[in-house]
C-alpha cells in the first residue's frame, strides 16, 4: 500500500523470494547423476594418459574421416576438463553444439542429451549454478518430449551407442563396458550401421588382447563392412583378422583397397603397415609408417610401429649371419637398434604408461647386450600403479625370458611363468607361459627323470592345458618319487642296524 512501511520481516521476505531462483545445490547433484553424459559414465582414464588421450582425439578429428564430430568434441572437451582446462572444455562443446546439429538434424534431441549433460556438469564444476541448471532443464524438457519414464535420462540404443564409443576411445580398461553398450544397441537395431561397427571394433580389440581365436571376430567385422562398404577402417581390420586366419591373399585385397581410397588416412596407414610387417615386407611397412608419422608426429602408436618395424629388422640380419653377425653386420644392427630405441622413447614421452613399449625397448636393449638397461626397464614398469592382468601377464613372461635366457636363472625364470598363469585370465602371455614352464620341466627331465621338481611341474603345465590324465600321471610319480627319497633319507639318518 502506498505510504505503508516495509518491516524487517516482510524484507527477509522479500530476499527469499528474489533468491529462491538459485539452485539447491545438493538437489542439484542428485540430478546431475542422472545424468547420460562423459560425467556420468565412470571413464577409466589414468591421469598420465590425459595428455596421449588429447592428442589421439585431436588426431582422429583431424585426420580420420568421422562421421559424428560431435561426438569427438565432446570427448574432447572432457579430456580437457581433466586437464583443468575449463574455459576451453566450454569452448569446445560449443563446436561439439554446432556438429550436432548438422550431422543429426533428424535425431539433435537424443544425440544432443550427451552435450546438454556435459554443459550441465562443467558449469557445475566452474561454480556457474544457474547455468548449470538451464542444461539440467533443456535435458528434462527433452526427456519429456521423448517420453522418456525418467526425468533426467533417457534409455534408448543412441545413448547406448554414445557411451560405447565413448568407452571405446578411452583405452582397453573400458572395452568390455563399451562392448555391453553396443550388443544392448543392437538388441534393438541389429541392422544399424554405427552400432555394427563399434561392436565389430571393440570385439576386435578384445578378442586381440585376450588372443581369443580370430575366427570370433570375423563375423562382426564382416556384418560391419555389409552395413558400411565404404568404411576403410573396418576394411583394414578385417584384412588383419584374415591374416591371422592363414587367409593373407583375400586381406591384401581390402588392404589395397583401402590405401586407393581417396580417405587413406593415418589410422589405414597405420594398420596397412601392421598386415605387410607380419607379412614381412617391411620397407613397405616402414613407407607407410614415415607417411603416417609426417601428418601425426605425437602418435605413440605409429612410433612403436615403427620400432618393432626396426626390431623386425635386427632380427632379419640375425638371421642372415647365422645369429652371429659380425663387422659391418654388426654395426647395421646397432644402427637399426638405434633408430628403434629412439622411436620407443617418443612413444613413452607422449605416452608414459605404454608398457608394450616398455617391454619392447627391453627387447632392443638384450638385442644390443645391454642387459642392464634392460633390468632397469623391468624394474620401472613393475613400480607403475594401475596394471592391468594383461599388462602384468604380459610383464612377467617377459621377465621370465631375460632371466631364463639373458641371466641363465632357471629358478627365477619359473617364479615369473608362474605368476603369469596364476592370473587366470585367457591370454597370449598365459599360453606362452605355460609352454615355457612345460619346456623347463622337459629340460629338467631329460636331465634327471626322476626329477620331483620337473614332474610336479609338468603336471601344472598339463593341467592348465586340460590334459587331466597326464597331469595326475605327472603327479603321481613325483609323489611315488617325493615318498621314495624321504624313505631313503630316513634309513640314512637311522643308519645300519647293528
Amino acid at each position: 500500500m502506498p505510504g505503508s512501511t516495509i518491516t524487517w520481516a516482510d524484507s527477509q521476505k522479500l530476499r527469499l523470494m528474489l533468491t529462491s531462483d538459485k539452485p539447491n545445490e545438493d538437489l542439484m547433484k542428485e540430478h546431475l547423476l542422472q545424468l547420460r553424459c562423459h560425467f556420468t559414465w565412470g571413464l577409466q582414464i589414468d591421469h598420465t594418459e590425459i595428455l596421449d588421450l588429447e592428442n589421439r582425439v585431436f588426431d582422429q578429428i583431424e585426420f580420420l574421416h568421422v562421421q559424428n564430430n560431435a561426438r569427438m568434441y565432446n570427448l574432447l572437451a572432457y579430456v580437457k576438463h581433466l586437464a583443468g582446462r575449463n574455459q576451453e572444455a566450454l569452448e569446445t562443446l560449443k563446436e561439439a553444439e554446432d556438429f550436432l546439429l548438422q550431422e543429426f538434424a533428424d535425431q539433435s534431441d537424443v544425440r544432443g542429451l550427451v552435450t546438454w549433460g556435459n554443459y550441465a556438469w562443467l558449469y557445475h564444476h566452474m561454480g556457474r549454478l544457474g547455468e548449470a541448471q538451464t542444461y539440467l532443464d533443456k535435458v528434462e524438457k527433452t526427456c519429456k518430449k521423448l517420453e522418456s519414464p525418467f526425468r533426467y535420462r533417457m534409455e534408448c540404443p543412441e545413448l547406448n551407442s554414445e557411451e560405447g564409443w565413448a568407452l571405446l576411445k578411452c583405452g582397453q580398461n573400458n572395452y568390455e563396458r563399451a562392448k555391453v553398450c553396443f550388443q544392448k544397441a543392437l538388441e534393438v537395431d541389429p541392422e544399424s550401421p554405427e552400432f555394427s561397427v563399434g561392436y565389430a571394433i571393440v570385439t576386435y580389440r578384445l578378442n586381440n588382447i585376450k588372443s581369443v581365436e580370430s575366427i570370433n571376430s570375423l563375423y562382426p567385422l564382416e556384418q560391419a563392412i555389409r552395413l558400411n562398404p565404404e568404411n576403410e577402417y573396418v576394411k583394414v581390420l578385417l584384412a588383419l583378422c584374415l591374416q591371422d586366419l592363414g587367409r593373407e591373399d583375400e586381406g591384401e585385397k581390402y588392404i589395397e583397397e583401402a590405401l586407393a581410397s581417396k580417405i587413406s588416412h593415418t589410422y589405414i596407414l597405420r594398420y596397412a603397415a601392421k598386415f605387410h610387417r607380419r607379412k614381412g615386407s617391411l620397407d613397405k611397412a616402414l613407407q607407410l609408417l614415415k607417411k603416417a608419422l609426417k601428418d601425426t608426429p605425437s602418435s605413440a602408436l605409429v612410433h612403436h610401429q615403427l620400432a618393432l618395424c626396426y626390431k623386425a629388422q635386427i632380427s632379419q640380419n640375425k638371421k642372415v649371419t647365422h645369429w652371429q653377425p659380425r663387422g659391418q653386420n654388426r654395426e647395421n644392427i646397432e644402427r637399426l637398434a638405434r633408430l628403434a630405441i629412439d622411436h620407443l622413447e617418443c612413444a613413452l614421452k607422449h605416452k608414459p604408461t605404454f608398457v608394450i613399449a616398455y617391454l619392447t625397448l627391453a627387447e632392443i636393449y638384450i638385442e644390443v647386450r645391454e642387459h642392464s638397461k634392460a633390468e632397469d626397464i623391468y624394474q620401472k614398469v613393475f613400480g607403475m600403479k594401475s596394471l592391468t592382468e594383461e599388462d602384468l601377464q604380459q610383464l612377467h613372461l617377459h621377465y621370465g625370458k631375460f632371466q631364463e635366457f639373458q641371466r641363465k636363472s632357471e629358478v627365477d625364470a619359473i617364479v615369473h611363468y608362474l605368476k603369469v598363469v596364476k592370473i587366470e585370465k585367457p591370454s597370449f602371455s598365459r599360453e606362452k607361459s605355460i609352454s615355457a614352464l612345460e619346456k623347463c620341466a622337459l629340460k629338467k627331465l631329460r636331465k634327471n627323470k626322476l626329477d620331483v621338481e620337473g614332474l610336479t611341474l609338468l603336471g601344472f603345465a598339463q593341467k592348465q592345458r586340460g590334459e587331466i590324465t597326464k597331469a595326475l600321471e605327472s603327479y603321481e610319480r613325483a609323489l611315488e618319487l617325493a615318498a621314495g627319497q624321504e624313505t631313503s633319507v630316513g634309513h640314512e639318518l637311522k643308519g645300519p642296524k647293528p
